[in-house]
């Protein structure tokens, strides 16, 4: 059986409920919060990892932090699915820049990665701002583009980016500022 990243009967407006009542310390929308999206955010974190075993513990860090964050959760800034895969990354990449990891596992559980498809009711919202954001991202100066693709699409860090782009930390760090910047302002017109 073929299972999306998001349990079926959970809408972003539904996840958004769910992030209000855990912000409110509700261990059963936590708990059910949990269940309706674990596969996409440990997705995202073994992405970038590629190993099981420290995925799983960042996981756990990163669900430790959706409790204590929930209620800074603004669903006006991003959809819930956004906000949490985000803190996942950020996670996973502090991990990556902390430690040494490990060589990538040889045996995975694959039951927890599923398939990068959407639950149907969320598909045209989506798709919507997808389109949107790729139109943002051709009004981004020629590398930029690439940058932020490469960052936050391919986890690089701020020091990758430096050394693939061939240019000083400190530029990467101003490009990548202004560019979210102008992302941003372009996805709200």
């Amino acid at each position: 059986m073929n299972q999306s990243l998001l349990s079926e009967q959970h809408t972003t407006e539904s996840l958004a409920n769910l992030l209000i009542r855990v912000a409110k310390e509700d261990r059963s929308a936590f708990s059910e919060l949990y269940e309706a999206t674990y596969r996409k955010l440990f997705g995202i974190v073994y992405r970038i990892l590629k190993n099981q075993a420290v995925s799983e513990e960042v996981l756990q860090e990163v669900y430790l932090k959706i409790w204590d964050k929930a209620s800074s959760f603004d669903a006006s800034l991003a959809s819930p699915i956004t906000w949490m895969a985000t803190i996942a990354r950020n996670r996973t990449i502090d991990e990556v820049r902390k430690n040494q990891l490990p060589d990538s596992d040889a045996d995975v559980d694959f039951d927890l990665i599923v398939d990068d498809s959407m639950a149907p009711d969320d598909s045209f919202s989506k798709s919507r701002d997808l389109l949107k954001l790729e139109s943002c991202l051709t009004g981004l100066e020629s590398p930029r583009a690439e940058m932020i693709k490469a960052a936050y699409l391919d986890g690089c860090s701020r020091q990758e980016l430096a050394e693939r782009f061939e240019q000083p930390l400190g530029t990467i760090k101003t490009w990548l500022h202004r560019s979210i910047k102008q992302l941003q302002g372009c996805m709200n017109l």
